[in-house]
């Protein structure tokens, strides 16, 4: 398994010294920060950590490891996540995080679960992210509401709308445009497809998701600050997990920003999602 490789040596080389001492809580402390986690929170961690061993007088590594894994878990803090239907989903995302494989991946999860999806292609400001889009359609077989470049993004959404309750079907999942935060004008039309959605389905389940790439750590977390500025962020899909070392940014996004992970996805294949589990996590960085 690939995910935080480097991450995962480091630990073990760590774990493997007999003695409890300054030496082991400084260097497990840098591994920590080089992870991305930022430095108040391996800070904190580790004072913590400190301070259980002290108290529970751990004096091996073995025991200091058990209750690591503790504090990881527990900062995480997380909420298993529950899906209502019908359900309208929207993606959002700079461009290269993998945001559309993202959407192929959620929708394969949904199949799974026996539920009928459907996408909206409102990404329209460039044609191939339609057409990336139509592909996985075609391949997971599934209806998809798209029409020309340069299109109203809003106009697809209300259609798919449409076409959703006509058919009843579970789950909606919107392509978005990959928006830098410096587009004011993109942003407001964000804004819009929000309030179609709120307006034509009011009784549905709303979730709006942002793709960041793990690969890219703390500079995620001015991604999920600019898009909060205009429209709720519900969740984040944390891509690219798998030969990265930038995994600990989850821990300020999830404090910092009180942004939960729903997905996170560690492959190319369709099937490479899971929902995010906080003690299944620190036991692929603990393992």
């Amino acid at each position: 398994m690939g995910i935080f490789k480097k991450f995962f040596d480091k630990l073990k080389y760590t774990f493997k010294r007999t003695e409890l001492n300054d030496d082991f809580y400084d260097e497990l402390e840098s591994i920590l920060i080089s992870s991305d986690m930022g430095v108040e929170t391996a800070m904190d961690i580790m004072d913590e950590l400190r301070d259980v061993c002290k108290k529970k007088l751990i004096k091996d590594v073995e025991r200091a490891q058990i209750e690591l894994k503790q504090l990881l878990i527990d900062k995480l803090n997380v909420q298993p996540v529950e899906f209502d239907y019908p359900m309208i989903i929207t993606v959002v995302g700079v461009n290269g995080v993998g945001k559309t494989t993202s959407i192929a991946k959620m929708t394969k999860y949904f199949l799974n679960k026996k539920k009928n999806v459907i996408l909206a292609a409102g990404d329209t400001f460039r044609a191939a992210a339609t057409e990336q889009l139509s592909n996985w359609a075609e391949k997971l077989k599934v209806k998809i509401i798209k029409q020309g470049e340069g299109a109203d993004s809003a106009a697809v959404v209300f259609d798919a709308i449409s076409s959703m309750k006509a058919k009843n079907n579970d789950v909606l999942i919107v392509d978005t445009a990959g928006r830098l935060h410096t587009k004011t004008n993109l942003m407001k039309e964000l804004e819009k497809i929000n309030n179609i959605i709120n307006r034509e389905y009011p009784e549905a389940k709303k979730m709006n998701l942002i793709v960041l790439d793990a690969s890219i750590g703390q500079n995620s977390i001015a991604q999920v600050k600019a898009f909060k500025d205009s429209v709720n962020i519900d969740g984040i899909i944390l891509t690219k997990l798998d030969g990265t070392s930038k995994g600990g940014v989850v821990y300020p996004i999830i404090n910092e920003l009180h942004v939960p992970i729903i997905f996170t996805g560690f492959g190319e294949g369709v099937d490479d999602l899971d929902v995010f589990d906080a003690e299944n996590f620190v036991n692929k960085i603990l393992m």
